[in-house]
């Protein structure tokens, strides 16, 4: 089981995934592609990395953009968990 970081772990966090926004109690990145067929590719790469942590983010698609969300839902809340799977996620969309 991962501990909840505090507000300031948090703050400091978000800074190594700065185009990644604080939502409440998780943490939240639209993705933007050039067609439908590019974001399914994208959700498909997300898909395995968040199967090899054990941590799934929440997926929205809609046509070209793709929103991630996540949180560490055993726990109510954010994890160092979180900005590692939001880091491996970023290095994707490079």
């Amino acid at each position: 089981m991962a501990d909840l970081l505090d507000a300031s772990e948090i703050k400091e966090s978000l800074k190594k995934v700065p185009e990644w926004e604080l939502d409440k109690k998780a943490i939240e990145r639209v993705f933007e592609f050039d067609d439908f067929t590019q974001a399914i590719d994208f959700v498909n790469a997300v898909a395995e990395i968040a199967e090899e942590e054990e941590h799934h983010p929440d997926i929205d698609i809609r046509y070209n953009k793709v929103t991630l969300r996540l949180s560490t839902h055993s726990e109510g809340g954010l994890t160092e968990s979180d900005f590692d799977l939001a880091e491996r996620i970023d290095t994707l969309s490079e």
